[in-house]
Formats: C-alpha cells, structure tokens, sequence
C-alpha cells in the first residue's frame, strides 16, 4: 500500500465534491478496489468512501412497482430486503463468501463491471435502470466492455431500479475458489417478452443472447434452446476453461435458469 487520504462525506453531493479532486477515487465496499490498491495497480490520492451516505441505502418500490436499491446496500442486505424480487436475492446470497457479502455493494459492482460478476447480469437481464448522481441510464447503455461502463468520471451510481419480472432466475456455475461466476445467466419474463443476460463468459463484458430471447419468448420451456449455438469467438479462454467450454456453458446454464424459473 502508500499513503493516500481518506474522505468520508455523509452526503451525495459532499462525495461529489470530494470526488472533483485531482486523482480521487469513489470506495464502496471496497472488494475490489482494496486488492488492487495493494498491488499498486491503481493509486489514488484520495479515496472517498460512499459507505456513510445513509441515502445511498435501503430496499423500496417507486409507483411503476419497481424495486428501487440504493447504490451502497450490501449483498447481504439484498439478499435479506429483496424478497418479492426473489431470484435477485437469492443472487446476491451467492456471491461470494460472507465477508464479501456483508461489505461488497450493489453500486460498486456495477461501476466495476467485473466480466464475472453476477449483478450486470440481473441489471442486464431485468432492464434496470442505472440511477447516478447526474442521469439515469438504462442497462442496455450502461455496460460497454470489460471493466468499462458509461459512467463519466466523478460521476456516482445512487440507486439501481429494476422491474420485477413475470417469472425470473439466475443460474451460476462457480468458479469454487472466488465464487465468481465461470458463466451466469440471469433469464426474465415479462409480459411482452423475454430478456436473457450471461455473465463470466465473452471478453467484451456481460451480455444480452438475443436468440435465446427470441426463442424463449415464442416458447418458454428448456425446449426453446435445442438447436441454438453460442460461437467461441470472443469468448474469455483462461485456467478455468477454454472459449468452447464457455460457449458450451451459455447454453448449459440459460436452460437450467428457464427450469429453475418455471
């Protein structure tokens, strides 16, 4: 580590502020920040902690019925206040191990937008909208590649809305030391169609299989995927698995979400 200086606002707009200094740096739960702090992969001056803005917290439902979660609820409390959204809770009870999941925030996920993590994929997959403190961004704009997203810098992710589904699940298949996912698929129904979004496979980041949507919303049943493929190409190939194991995977794990959701 080296030194830097630690900014603590209680309010939106104090982080704002705090932000605006040269080379400061937004720390939510801090799950992957701090590692790469440590590796000296990133070094900020200043880091401005989100976790004291008591309006960054919290579960609700706005007037379109949707679930409203502000940007510094942890994974834990998630996976405890998002019960009428029951495969996004059951999603954030999954991730990782408790330590993570009592300190990891929804927002910091997203901002990150980590290849392999599992909140793009419910973002992604329900159509949520990215609420930050300039804008609201819908999820189809948000993500734009690995570790990339449509933030501007300085700008902070609030609160995150998403529309509860007809039926939904997420089906993971872990990687069993970082619980990430080796490919998710978070599969939705909604009254004019179904979205489908995979997570831990493509280097470009989580995304939508459109072919999957296609066929899921003429016909929801595992039976709608036969015949469907997932090409290789842009896959992630790594220790875990190759391009072909992971395109394999896609198709292995959107089937077991459409069971598990019906």
């Amino acid at each position: 580590m080296y030194a830097f200086e630690i900014e603590r606002p209680s309010t939106v707009d104090q982080a704002v502020k705090a932000l605006s200094a040269d080379e400061a740096q937004p720390l939510g739960g801090g799950q992957t920040l701090i590692p790469t702090l440590k590796q000296r992969l990133a070094m900020p001056s200043v880091l401005v902690s989100l976790t004291g803005i008591p309006a960054l917290r919290g579960i609700c439902r706005d007037d379109a019925g949707r679930m409203c979660i502000g940007a510094g609820t942890t994974h834990s409390e998630v996976a405890a206040g998002a019960g009428d959204f029951a495969s996004l809770a059951s999603m954030a009870g999954r991730i990782g191990d408790p330590a993570v999941r009592n300190r990891g925030t929804l927002g910091g996920s997203l901002a990150n937008n980590d290849p392999s993590a599992c909140y793009p994929a419910a973002a992604l997959g329900s159509g949520a909208t990215i609420v930050t403190d300039r804008r609201e961004i819908d999820a189809d704009d948000f993500f734009q590649g690995m570790f990339d997203t449509a933030l501007d810098e300085g700008e902070i992710v609030t609160e995150v809305k998403f529309p509860v589904p007809e039926v939904s699940a997420y089906a993971k298949f872990e990687q069993p030391a970082s619980r990430f996912a080796l490919v998710g698929a978070f599969v939705a129904k909604f009254p004019d169609g179904v979205r489908v979004a995979i997570t831990g496979a493509s280097e470009s980041g989580v995304f939508r299989w459109n072919e999957a949507e296609a066929a899921l919303s003429r016909d929801f049943g595992a039976s709608a995927l036969e015949g469907l493929t997932v090409a290789s190409d842009g896959m992630i190939g790594d220790l875990h698995g190759t391009p072909e194991y992971r395109a394999h995977l896609v198709k292995v794990m959107t089937r077991r979400a459409v069971d598990a959701a019906r």
